[in-house]
């Protein structure tokens, strides 16, 4: 393959694989009439906004620098919603976003006056308190969630500033979640909806997926579109880049403790976090699940932490020091996370072209460790 002469670690973007996502999402939203944004907190990846920009109509940030990144390159619509804002923050973002989100009623008290003033589309985070996810650690809208305004919460003096809604409860979930979330909506905050010139409903849509319900979701946004005349809003992210990258790394050493153990070039806990906080595990090339092959191995971190394990993995063959590994599925939640805790270096970002050409966009030193002191 021509990405063994990359350096690794490596996060590597297939070109191909991200337009593909990029075509069925750009589908959707014509066939739809939805508006979708990027969620810039999976795949900041900014080389790659021009081509992005080309299928979507905006981006969605989670702060002022998410939202600059926008600015400068993505050029579409720029939304930004935090769980709050400093004064310093705001005037950047008036001056930058066309829609500004806020999560509290505090917030909107604060500085929704001047988001109007400069021209921007108030928006207020609302809690359905509906909870649709299986961890309640990491669902917004679990009982004491700071995130979002219930309804009894919901502002009276300042409901003329709020054109829009903004709700977020699913993480990489079908269409029927969206239809219970939609409906939980609409049975809270129903009333205010005519007011409104649109509603976000966050991300955490699994539509690239080939089991997506596109029939279902095209119901909800319809029902919200005709019965209350307003713009919706999807955030993709992970959709965006699912299955449209890969982590490379090399074996640098093989111990032994009652199970053979690779230590590899990389750390799950510095350079894929999901892997360690949220157990996921990612696809490996030429590689099978344990016990499914002869030899199973665990691959390992070169961190010092005992956490730092990417999870066990079976080969036909024993593996070797200098073998390469590359994992799959591995463009989300990857570079946007990835740390230098314990003075890992961070690994480079390639891409992947068409012609199945590699070269690499970005490559870290001992001097992106320091500076950030």
């Amino acid at each position: 393959m021509l990405e063994s002469n990359l350096p690794t670690p490596c996060f590597l973007i297939d070109r191909n694989r991200l337009k593909e996502n990029l075509t069925i999402l750009d589908g959707i939203r014509k066939r739809v009439g939805c508006k979708l944004l990027f969620s810039q907190k999976a795949f900041s990846c900014y080389p790659f906004y021009s081509m992005i920009a080309r299928y979507l109509d905006g981006t969605s940030a989670a702060g002022e620098y998410e939202a600059q990144l926008s600015h400068l390159y993505f050029h579409g619509e720029n939304h930004v919603c935090a769980a709050a804002y400093r004064p310093e923050e705001i005037e950047t973002l008036c001056g930058i976003c066309d829609h500004i989100v806020f999560n509290s009623p505090t917030q909107l008290r604060r500085f929704g006056g001047q988001a109007q003033a400069a021209g921007c589309m108030v928006g207020l985070r609302v809690n359905p308190e509906i909870p649709l996810q299986q961890c309640s650690d990491y669902d917004p809208c679990a009982p004491f969630s700071r995130l979002g305004t219930t309804v009894a919460q919901f502002p009276k003096a300042e409901r003329k500033m709020i054109t829009g809604l903004h709700v977020h409860a699913l993480y990489e979930q079908n269409a029927d979640a969206l239809e219970q979330l939609a409906e939980a909506v609409i049975q809270k905050f129903g009333p205010l909806l005519p007011e409104l010139q649109w509603i976000n409903l966050g991300g955490g849509h699994a539509l690239t997926r080939p089991e997506y319900d596109v029939d279902r979701l095209e119901r909800c946004c319809r029902n919200l579109q005709e019965t209350y005349g307003l713009t919706v809003y999807l955030e993709p992210g992970e959709a965006i880049a699912w299955r449209a990258g890969y982590f490379i790394t090399t074996v640098l050493d093989m111990v032994e403790n009652r199970i053979p153990i690779a230590i590899v070039d990389a750390s799950a806990v510095c350079h894929t976090p999901d892997v360690t906080e949220l157990g996921y595990y990612p696809p490996l090339q030429n590689a099978g699940e344990p016990g499914e092959a002869a030899y199973t191995v665990r691959i390992a971190g070169r961190s010092c932490l005992p956490e730092d394990i990417f999870g066990d993995y079976s080969f036909d063959h024993p593996l070797q020091i200098g073998e390469r590994l590359v994992f799959a599925d591995m463009a989300i939640n990857t570079i946007t996370k990835a740390v230098m805790y314990t003075g890992m270096p961070l690994p480079s970002v390639a891409v992947r072209e068409p012609d199945g050409s590699c070269q690499v966009l970005h490559s870290f030193s001992f001097s992106d460790y320091k500076n950030r002191m």
